[in-house]
């Protein structure tokens, strides 16, 4: 067998992996066993996230910089091993009407399958699938924090301790804020009970106007571009039973490979800044998973 393409055992499940020495971040030389190592480092804690949720992927093939897709479908020549559930398109997507073939990624080998293919994010509903197949309602509030010209990771941290305040008002009374790897962060509100999801998008876009109308200067809960100018766009919509986030701890393909990173609030003020892998999974040791806290 070529040396650039190989089958491994991973947990008692062959996983086929080719050219581990594909440069992934060309601006830091990182490469794709560079990636899966990281991932065999926050196995544990990304699993916890994507647990029971089907898995959107955006894939670079041939490292960032080169040609990037979205596949919510499992593909063909997936492993005969890997999860999948036929569901139903979500109302008022371009998918309404056809039935979707969800991959679910539930252990090592999983994410092994998903880094072989260039898949450096991984993105996720709010809702989960039974055991049985049956969809369940949200069992989380999150809320994107996306700052615009002008705004930055000082501000959103700002905007993200008076979400957290509404949010302890409102019965939620932990919340955990993500560095998205980008330039916003999320904050994750775990629900007491699942609700439906069309429901938490109600709640999140009702908190998203009333702090827009308290802070008029740093808060604005409008997509449109020429309100954002030195604000912090909250948005809401992510919990629409039709969208999915970046889950925490994924890669992210950006020029280097910076990390949905849960964080402790303590770090939430003046000077916050995106993690990279290295300092992601260094932290998960030292630290623990923010989500088990």
């Amino acid at each position: 067998m070529s040396p650039e393409r190989q089958t491994v055992d991973v947990g008692g499940r062959p996983v086929r992996l080719t050219h581990l020495d594909k440069v992934m971040y060309p601006a830091t030389r990182t490469t794709k066993a560079e990636v899966m190592d990281y991932l065999v480092k926050v196995e544990p804690a990304i699993l916890r996230q994507l647990r029971d949720r089907p898995v959107t992927r955006i894939r670079w093939p041939d490292g960032v910089g080169g040609e990037k897709f979205f596949e919510k479908n499992t593909p063909r020549g997936a492993p005969p091993w890997l999860r999948h559930q036929r569901l139903p398109a979500s109302p008022g997507t371009d998918d309404e009407g056809t039935v979707l073939d969800l991959p679910f990624l539930d252990d090592l080998a999983g994410l092994m399958w998903a880094a072989n293919s260039g898949a450096l994010e991984l993105h996720t509903p709010q809702w989960t699938v039974g055991p049985r197949g049956g969809l369940r309602d949200a069992d989380r509030l999150v809320v994107d924090l996306d700052p615009g010209p002008g705004a930055g990771l000082d501000e959103c941290a700002r905007v993200a301790h008076l979400v957290a305040e509404h949010l302890r008002t409102d019965g939620l009374v932990r919340t955990v804020p993500v560095t998205s790897g980008s330039k916003g962060l999320q904050l994750y509100a775990p629900l007491p009970r699942p609700r439906p999801a069309t429901a938490v998008r109600e709640d999140a876009r009702t908190l998203a106007l009333a702090l827009a109308a308290e802070h008029p200067g740093l808060v604005v809960a409008q997509q449109r571009k020429d309100l954002r100018g030195g604000k912090v766009l909250l948005d809401w919509s992510q919990n629409h039973p039709a969208k999915t986030t970046i889950t925490p701890w994924s890669l992210r393909g950006r020029d280097r490979p910076t990390v949905a990173a849960p964080r402790d609030w303590d770090e939430i003020g003046p000077g916050l800044r995106q993690l990279t892998a290295d300092e992601a999974a260094a932290r998960l040791v030292r630290d623990g998973d923010p989500f088990e806290a």
